[in-house]
């Protein structure tokens, strides 16, 4: 099952073979035949490309899973112990090791064939009409089956100290709602294909192929009724809360009371319903489509859900469509390795303990805090010399900076595991017992204070992220580590690396999206009106800055979708040049490898995003990602820094030195 974290606002990546260690910065990796001037990227990660092809079971290959691939190789260590019978097994122990061992156990899993899902199957079979859909719905949404839409506890926007109930549009299978609905060709080739992959996955169920049509058919009107990425980048479009009966209103044909009472939710007068138009479209569907092609969607989830441990025709099928079609992946990834990946995401807490132990020492997270607060310093600065902003709005944007609150590394308090039960041997009922863990504790926090101590990712993690109704930046030991963190290197490459990432997450607090909330994450509007349209005007020379780059040939980025990711990656690489000058004020400032402090912080940023993609992954990424392709958050960035063009001696005019510049932060 799909334990759901937090969206990361950094990058999403995938593990795949072990590697040798790393270094923050390899002078290995340069093309020095490229001028610097002309394509940094190139001239930075040049070498790196041409030696480092996508492997088969990945579609795209970069520095953060050479790291997560380290990452992996430790937690495979942790799991293979752990997974040994022992009377000296802890309970952690126990459960991590047996859950892992469950999941490998493919001989088990085989001889099972379907019997883990015939339960379920049968159920929705037997539901008689359609007022039984919401006990249904209810039941598959404590296992986290994303069926018909979305319910979860988040914090209230507009008071953030409180978690209250949150419905939103959801239920489809794609990656997004553009998938659906798009006329263009490829699009309609994905369609085509994922219709025979669903009729492939029902005749392996013994169903009718027919079932498939009914699924695209729903999923297509829910497409219709979406709210797309660009737009829920806005935070007042994604918020509108309201008494229960009010839902109830948008979609009376929902048993609404019956679902949350099936579920377990604590009692609650009024909710956010993030999409109302959504549920209207609900509405819709509920009356238009047949009871047997609710049966059939149903039936779809469940099976594509528990498809990853399933009997391997399944697997394999899932994996042609969804690894093949739509990544360009070559070849399914070794069982151990999704073991581990599933393990981490289910008992991300209980296997975090051993990593912590094993790979982040005390004097590395005192260091990152080091830099932390030097960046907070820049980032004040950088404010209060903002030309474009008045007194007033830049005192609030102080008190907001000021309140930021850094987690590091890993959580004050583990999670408790006790009440989770794992059973060797039982590897998708481990999955659905762990689903069901974190929904009780998911629905537990309804109407309860907000925890500012979780942490949404677990620490082996190669991620970081920025909550804006927490106002908290999180960085997971797992990321804190070369490429981006090197404990052996200079401060050039450090803030270059961790440094601009740990800028880019506080910047967050100030994009598109995050400068919507206040100091106490809060949705207000603290601005001035003036003030609001200078940064407007000047984010919108983001968009159209990034809507000219290429994901792959014939595809543009979407400058629009990427757009707080692109002005965090500005912001955060200005602010880190900013801290490290401040940090090397009065010192020496030797050559090293050739370079001076201030291009090796160019380098150490450029060298965290070298990559190669499939075409089918950029594409994909093109679509749904909210970061723009390594290349241009390599040049993407540069171009706009004065700081840049003076480091490596480029003429006005030069392809990385334009004549126009994009700058907020």
């Amino acid at each position: 099952m799909r334990v759901p974290r937090f969206f990361p606002l950094l990058l999403i990546c995938s593990a795949a073979w072990a590697q040798p260690a790393a270094t923050g910065f390899d002078p290995m990796w340069l093309d020095r035949a490229t001028d610097p001037c002309t394509d940094f990227y190139q001239f930075a990660c040049g070498n790196w490309v041409k030696k480092n092809p996508i492997p088969s079971d990945e579609s795209r290959w970069g520095r953060f899973n050479e790291l997560a691939e380290r990452n992996l190789a430790i937690l495979h260590e942790i799991l293979e112990q752990a997974a040994k019978p022992s009377s000296g097994r802890g309970a952690g122990e126990q459960k991590i090791g047996d859950h892992y061992a469950s999941c490998m156990d493919e001989a088990a899993i085989e001889k099972q064939g379907i019997a883990p899902i015939r339960p379920e199957l049968n159920r929705i079979a037997a539901i008689k009409n359609k007022s039984e859909l919401a006990a249904m719905v209810a039941r598959l949404h404590a296992s986290w089956i994303p069926a018909m839409f979305g319910f979860r506890a988040a914090a209230d926007f507009k008071n953030s100290k409180v978690n209250i109930a949150n419905v939103g549009q959801g239920g489809l299978s794609l990656p997004d709602r553009d998938y659906y609905l798009k006329d263009d060709p490829k699009s309609v080739e994905i369609r085509k294909l994922f219709l025979e992959h669903m009729e492939r996955t029902f005749t392996l169920l013994g169903a009718s192929k027919e079932s498939a049509r009914a699924v695209m058919e729903i999923e297509t009107a829910l497409a219709r009724g979406s709210l797309d990425r660009v737009s829920r980048r806005d935070p007042n479009r994604v918020y509108h809360k309201m008494p229960l009966g009010e839902l109830e209103k948008l979609a009376p044909s929902f048993a609404w009371r019956k679902y949350f009472a099936a579920l377990g939710a604590p009692a609650f007068d009024s909710l956010n319903v993030a999409v109302p138009e959504f549920m209207k479209t609900l509405e819709a569907q509920i009356g238009s489509a047949s009871l047997d092609q609710w049966k059939a969607y149903l039936s779809w989830h469940v099976v594509h859900d528990a498809a990853p441990l399933l009997a391997s025709a399944f697997v394999n099928e899932n994996f042609e469509f969804f690894g093949k079609t739509l990544t360009g992946a070559k070849q399914l990834r070794p069982r151990w390795k999704r073991c581990v990946a599933r393990t981490d995401n289910e008992l991300g807490e209980a296997l975090g303990q051993g990593f912590v132990e094993r790979a982040f020492g005390v004097d590395g997270k005192k260091r990152v805090l080091e830099m932390v607060h030097a960046l907070e310093r820049a980032l004040a600065r950088d404010i209060q010399d903002l030309e474009w902003m008045t007194p007033e709005t830049r005192k609030q944007a102080l008190v907001k900076l000021k309140a930021i609150q850094n987690k590091i590394g890993y959580p004050d308090k583990w999670l408790d595991y006790s009440k989770l039960k794992i059973v060797r041997g039982d590897a998708l009922d481990n999955s659905l017992r762990a689903a069901q863990f974190e929904r009780r504790r998911d629905l537990a926090k309804i109407g309860k204070p907000v925890d500012p101590t979780e942490w949404g990712m677990t620490p082996p993690t190669v991620n970081a992220y920025y909550s804006p109704p927490e106002n908290n930046i999180n960085f997971p030991a797992g990321i804190l580590q070369p490429p981006f963190f090197d404990g052996k290197m200079d401060d050039g490459v450090n803030f270059g690396g961790i440094g601009a990432v740990i800028g880019h997450e506080m910047t967050h607090g100030f994009d598109d999206s995050g400068r919507k909330f206040d100091a106490g994450g809060n949705l207000r509007d603290w601005w001035t009106a003036e003030d609001a349209k200078e940064f407007e005007k000047r984010a919108a020379c983001f968009v159209e800055q990034y809507a000219q780059y290429e994901a792959v040939a014939g595809v543009k980025l979407n400058g629009k979708l990427t757009l707080g990711e692109n002005a965090a990656d500005n912001g955060g690489l200005r602010i880190a040049y900013m801290a490290l000058m401040e940090t090397l004020e009065g010192k020496p400032k030797p050559k090293i490898d050739g370079f001076t402090p201030e291009q090796r912080l160019f380098l150490g940023w450029s060298q965290i995003w070298c990559q190669v993609s499939t075409d089918e992954g950029a594409r994909l990424r093109a679509a749904t990602d909210p970061h723009s392709p390594g290349r241009w958050r390599v040049n993407g960035v540069v171009v706009n820094m004065p700081e840049f063009r003076q480091a490596f001696g480029c003429r006005a005019g030069q392809p990385m030195a334009p004549e126009k510049a994009c700058r907020v932060w």
